[in-house]
């Protein structure tokens, strides 16, 4: 009970700050003209303000400052995190270019890792470990990038980001608390209430987005996070992080390995991200879509923290989970449709999913059924109208 009392300050005074400057965020917005960009890649529509993610950055900045009594290495975490935050505030008022924006994530990264200091000692791989500084500093830095960046990602749907921020950061927390880590602990527990006081106003049907000054700012601190918890952890130094972090680390590397495959840039947008898959092509919906990327992140979450206690147990589940993430990505066809090596031995086996080398089983599902309904298969591919979906953030499709 004296813990729960001792913790409620951390988490209460940023959620409530958060839900009051939402409102305040919104009418700046409005007045300023920030909206989230309408095209042919977005699904959302109207006039949604995106710039929701001054709230949470304020609400913990002021937290921080209220209740906490900074170090060295908190002071450069919040500077790198106040380069991410402004920008991705100037991106969401002026569309930055991504040169300047990997401009301001370089800095921020490196203002956490010369000013804070905040850097892997050695990296555990199993029974090996590297201590080279220029390497183990080499993947602190391109961590900061990556997470920053795979949060702004996956900031396509209605409280899809802050839902799923919200439950990795109160999983670091709590694996923070086990390791004994008190400054784990408080900066996780400051960060959710700052995000949940956000949500309700960002849940499907949304009233405003986090923008990227928001996502990026999120993305940054959980890696900042998982640097300052899990560098003495000898499992795998960043593999407890990585199981929480799966569900937006994967829809990045999914989503380079298949621009790259399609000749596309890496930077360029599409609608092949996990949550479009849900939405359109197994047609979920919105509110569904997200609840269900919730669950996901939850069981992996459940994962990372059985193996802290029991590694092999930790492990089965981890693989099992593993096995149905690589057979939804063959199902669908996320990566590309030629990518199917477990269904293909299945198919073998049992003649079930048939399909054609070069279709995902999803889509010849569609196919089939419009053929048996005297429908042109055709319309089975088109992409829905934008205009018909509900409201999300203009990033729906990078």
């Amino acid at each position: 009970m004296n813990l729960i009392i001792g913790a409620f300050p951390y988490f209460a005074l940023p959620f409530v700050i958060s839900l009051a400057l939402v409102p305040v965020a919104k009418r700046i917005g409005l007045v300023l003209g920030i909206y989230a960009v309408e095209n042919k890649r977005t699904v959302h529509h109207g006039r949604i303000v995106r710039i929701g993610g001054v709230a949470i950055y304020v609400a913990f900045l002021l937290s921080v400052a209220i209740l906490w009594r900074t170090d060295v290495k908190l002071n450069g975490i919040l500077i790198g995190g106040c380069l991410i935050f402004i920008g991705g505030l100037l991106d969401d008022i002026y569309d930055l270019s991504p040169k300047y924006k990997l401009l301001f994530q370089f800095s921020g990264a490196l203002a956490a890792l010369t000013i804070g200091n905040l850097s892997l000692t050695n990296l555990h791989v199993l029974s090996f470990e590297i201590s080279n500084p220029i390497i183990v500093k080499t993947i602190s830095f391109l961590w900061l990038i990556g997470v920053t960046n795979a949060i702004n990602l996956i900031d396509g749907l209605d409280g899809l980001s802050s839902g799923i921020c919200t439950i990795v950061t109160m999983t670091i927390g709590m694996l923070g608390f086990f390791m004994g880590r008190r400054d784990v602990v408080i900066m996780a527990l400051t960060l959710s209430g700052a995000i949940l006081g956000f949500l309700p106003y960002n849940f499907h049907p949304a009233s405003v987005f986090v923008g990227d000054c928001g996502a990026q700012f999120m993305g940054f601190m959980i890696a900042a996070l998982s640097l300052l918890g899990f560098k003495t952890t000898a499992l795998i130094t960043l593999g407890l992080p990585m199981v929480v972090l799966f569900i937006p680390i994967s829809d990045t590397l999914i989503a380079i390995i298949r621009r790259k495959l399609k000749g596309q840039k890496i930077m360029q947008a599409d609608k092949g991200h996990l949550h479009h898959v849900l939405m359109f092509k197994l047609k979920l919906g919105h509110r569904n879509t997200v609840l269900v990327l919730y669950v996901v992140t939850l069981l992996f979450a459940l994962a990372a923290v059985i193996t802290y206690f029991n590694p092999k147990a930790g492990l089965a589940v981890i693989l099992v989970l593993l096995l149905g993430a690589d057979l939804f990505i063959e199902f669908t066809g996320m990566i590309n449709p030629h990518f199917h090596p477990i269904l293909s031995m299945v198919n073998r086996l049992t003649g079930w999913p048939h399909m054609e080398d070069g279709e995902d089983p999803v889509d010849s599902l569609l196919i089939e059924e419009a053929r048996n309904s005297d429908e042109p298969s055709d319309d089975t591919k088109k992409e829905p109208e934008a205009s018909s979906e509900p409201k999300t953030d203009d990033k729906a499709a990078e």
